[in-house]
Formats: structure tokens, C-alpha cells, sequence
């Protein structure tokens, strides 16, 4: 399986040259693009001076946009997956092939890394979100999903092609209702995370608010739309 990580990059120049060394190093089968989405710090001057395969975005247009740059060119190369994979050190690769091992075995369109198949949530305001929104994909798709927040997710051509030809799909948990509501299989494999050290996350607090209230608001009604 030709795999792609895609890395989207948003003012990590602190710790982005520390997650591809540790990459390569855990999974060096594995390519990689980083999108560096319009950073203003020195992100872009890393990539270009470590030899990095990069797409160098001259603004900031936000995950989901950065992310289906990646995607296409993912799929122009002939990749059979792609897995996002995050800039700040959180996804620890050597998940990666128990992933991908978990696609070719069950035929899933999508497996997501996830941090409570087998632990519970913690108890905080964020995880009381997150068990809203697997509620909410629950109710309408039927299918149970215990981290659908979680950024750690692969994917193969099939479900490639979507982001590909849809202008409004991202990684975020109301594509993952709607590629479900459509048929597409989706799986979870047990990971660990590490905690965001350094760098710019594309979520503060006040985005993920507003990040929360439209997963909510696409879920229930703006999906069924698409």
C-alpha cells in the first residue's frame, strides 16, 4: 500500500522538524507532504531548508481547505491512502501501521486513530463535546463512534476521491456521518496521544466553540443537504 502523510502545518516551526525526524525514523515507508497553511513564523523557511516535500500556501485558508490540497495531491500521485497526521508531535507514528493493518484486514474506507475504544474520556468540557457529537452521528447514522474529534484518521482511495470532488468536505466528524450515511465503512484502532507542547494549534478556545456548535449544526441538519 503507497501511503502519504499529510501534515498540515500552521506556525510549527518549534516542533515540525522534530515529528518528521521521529517519522522517518518509526515509519520511513511513509511518505510525506506537509501543507504549510500560510504561516507566519518560520515553518515554511524549515521545510525549505530541510528538503522537505511541502505545498507552500501563501495565506492561511484553514485545516480543511489545507487538508483537501493534500488529498488532491494524494490522489494525482496514485497513493492508495493517506492519513492526516499531526504537525505538533500529538499522533505518535508508530500507530500507523497497526492503521493501516486495520484497513486492508476489514476493507474500511476510513480508520480513525481513537483514544477510547478501550479507555473512557476524561471528564472535562472538551470530552463532554465529544460525546455529544459521537451521540449526534450516532442518532443519525447509526453507527457508534467513540472519537470522532480525533485527527488521527486514514484513508483509502475511495474515500479520498470524495475530498477530491467535494469542494465542502474536511477532516471533521460531520463528513465522517456524512461518508457513513453513504456507506462508507469506518473503524477505530486504539492509539495514544501525546499533548500539544509547542506551536499554534488551528483550534483556540473561542474556535472551538464555534468548531463545536457547527459540527452540531451540520450533523443534524446541513448534511442531510449534501
Amino acid at each position: 500500500m503507497k501511503l502519504l502523510a499529510i501534515i498540515p502545518a500552521y506556525n510549527e516551526q518549534d516542533c515540525i522538524v522534530e515529528t518528521i525526524r521521529e517519522l522517518d525514523r518509526v515509519a520511513p515507508d511513509v511518505d510525506i507532504l506537509v501543507i504549510n497553511d500560510g504561516s507566519t513564523d518560520g515553518t515554511g523557511d524549515l521545510c525549505r531548508r530541510e528538503g522537505y516535500n511541502f505545498l507552500d500556501l501563501p495565506v492561511n485558508v484553514g485545516l480543511s481547505s489545507g487538508f483537501q490540497a493534500g488529498m488532491k495531491y494524494a490522489d494525482r500521485q496514485g497513493y492508495d491512502c493517506a492519513i492526516q497526521f499531526d504537525a505538533d508531535g500529538q499522533h505518535r507514528p508508530e500507530y500507523i501501521k497497526p492503521l493501516l493493518e486495520a484497513m486492508e484486514q476489514s476493507g474500511a474506507d476510513i480508520v480513525i486513530g481513537s483514544r477510547f475504544v478501550t479507555k473512557k474520556k476524561d471528564v472535562s468540557a472538551r470530552m463532554a463535546g465529544s460525546a455529544l457529537i459521537s451521540f449526534l452521528i450516532r442518532l443519525t447514522t447509526g453507527k457508534r463512534l467513540s472519537d470522532p474529534t480525533s485527527g488521527m484518521r486514514m484513508y483509502n482511495r475511495r474515500a479520498m476521491a470524495e475530498f477530491v470532488k467535494r469542494y465542502d468536505f474536511g477532516p471533521e466528524p460531520d463528513t465522517l456521518a456524512n461518508l457513513i450515511r453513504k456507506g462508507f465503512k469506518v473503524v477505530e484502532v486504539q492509539v495514544e496521544m501525546r499533548e500539544r507542547e509547542t506551536g499554534e494549534s488551528y483550534l483556540s478556545f473561542s474556535k472551538s466553540i464555534m468548531y463545536m456548535a457547527r459540527a452540531f449544526v451540520s450533523i443534524l441538519i446541513v448534511q442531510w443537504l449534501r
